[in-house]
């Protein structure tokens, strides 16, 4: 992994381990990031970033939690995209939900968001 591909706002409201899990997890859609793939260790990505390696260790915890990576002694961190399609779609239906009911109070329409679902497959693909 290339870990310049990793960008962490300090400056931003949102936790610093989250920011690198949704990076993480943005790098598989680009397909910058593949099934297998070996993410860098606890303490090289820590250092290259400058961040504590508590807060990668958390993001790698996450991301295992999620079914993204897992946890392999002898390799560290793997990509291993979580298989069980049923529950990835039921995750994503309860994420969906607070998102949508979100932009229902700004009233952004169900035509917006269509429209703004395919412009984002559409990055993913290209």
């Amino acid at each position: 992994m290339q870990i310049d591909l990793i960008e962490i706002d300090f400056n931003s409201d949102e936790a610093i381990y989250m920011q690198l899990r949704n990076q993480i997890i943005l790098g598989i859609a680009a397909s910058r990031l593949h099934d297998g793939d070996t993410l860098p260790s606890v303490r090289q990505l820590a250092d290259v970033i400058g961040i504590n390696m508590h807060t990668v260790n958390k993001a790698y915890s996450v991301l295992r939690q999620e079914g993204i990576v897992s946890i392999d002694r002898r390799r560290g961190a793997v990509i291993c995209i979580d298989s069980n399609k049923l529950f990835a779609m039921e995750e994503l239906r309860e994420d969906l939900q607070v998102a949508l009911a979100k932009g229902i109070c700004k009233n952004i329409s169900r035509e917006e968001v269509h429209q703004l679902i395919d412009e984002i497959y559409t990055e993913y693909e290209n």
